[in-house]
């Protein structure tokens, strides 16, 4: 066994792949067992289409579970983005069962065969830029809040099942012009332009690899990226070279903040944002203030990062 060695910078692999699994349920407890064995964390989804997640380790033991995946009949061929974090991102390891790894609750879709046109980062300023694309975030308003590429539309959805809908009600919008899509690790982009393909669309295009790959590969001064790109553990969000970004989670609504919403007088740490301030009642700030103060005690009686923060 290797378990991860603290002193070192952890390895972080968002991975997915779209595949045919039909013994899928019998993968967990062999696939959990593998994982906790050697100090992996984080959290793996598994469906009859495939697998999805993102998990944090040692190098080697990352590397080693990449190959035991790459083994299982079917993923060979995983894609998978690497980035660093200095602390442990995530809390637990966790392997479930879905209905689909990414859902968006359409039935027969099927990005294993009929996903749109893959673009390489290298490639992708070039189509982004030309005047007949309209280019879609494929992603949820908060995480588009904290950055996007230039020009690109948000269909502020709260949830990814959301998104055939927003298609549905802006197809006149979409008619005679390339559809290029993006999100963060590559894999909702892949279904929304299959779904998009189903309805008769043909010039449809998703960046490969996601924003991830993009930041890893283009140069900040050749970026058409603004922002910092959300990603789904304690890092809370990455930049340019997939450097830990500067955004902060609110604990009480878990919308990430920008540095000027962190200085609004409704930002109180694990209390309230401008995004919750009005929502919530005195009360449940009375609460959240309690819980901060628990977070805060556990850091200062060195028993690291409190389950709650």
């Amino acid at each position: 066994m290797t378990p991860s060695n603290p002193s070192q910078p952890l390895r972080v692999a968002a991975l997915y792949r779209f595949a045919r699994l039909d013994a899928f349920e019998a993968l967990r407890a062999p696939l959990a067992a593998f994982c906790c064995g050697r100090g992996i964390k984080g959290t793996l989804l598994l469906a009859h289409e495939g697998i999805n997640g993102t998990v944090a380790g040692g190098e080697t033991a990352i590397a080693e579970l990449i190959g035991y995946l790459e083994a299982i009949e079917g993923l060979a061929g995983l894609e998978v983005k690497y980035s660093v974090a200095t602390e442990m991102p995530f809390h637990r390891m966790k392997v479930r069962l879905k209905r689909e790894i990414v859902t968006m609750g359409v039935d027969d879709i099927d990005p294993s065969k009929s996903a749109g046109t893959y673009v390489a980062p290298a490639d992708w300023n070039a189509l982004i830029s030309q005047p007949d694309t309209v280019i879609i975030d494929t992603r949820n308003a908060y995480e588009v809040s904290i950055g996007t590429f230039r020009g690109a539309i948000d269909p502020a959805t709260a949830s990814f099942r959301e998104f055939p809908a927003w298609v549905e009600a802006h197809r006149a919008e979409l008619e005679g012009r390339k559809v290029a899509m993006f999100c963060t690790g590559g894999i909702r982009c892949e279904k929304a332009t299959a779904y998009v393909r189903s309805l008769g669309f043909e010039d449809v295009f998703h960046l490969k690899g996601g924003i991830l790959k993009y930041l890893e590969e283009v140069p900040a001064e050749q970026s058409l990226w603004q922002g910092e790109c959300f990603v789904f553990d304690e890092r809370v969000s990455v930049s340019h070279g997939l450097a830990e970004g500067e955004a902060e989670l609110c604990r009480a609504c878990r919308h990430p903040l920008t540095e000027s919403e962190r200085s609004s007088p409704k930002f109180t740490a694990g209390v309230s944002c401008p995004h919750c301030f009005d929502a919530r009642s005195d009360e449940d700030r009375q609460r959240y203030a309690e819980r901060q103060r628990q977070v805060e005690l556990a850091a200062a009686r060195g028993r690291g990062r409190h389950i709650g923060s």
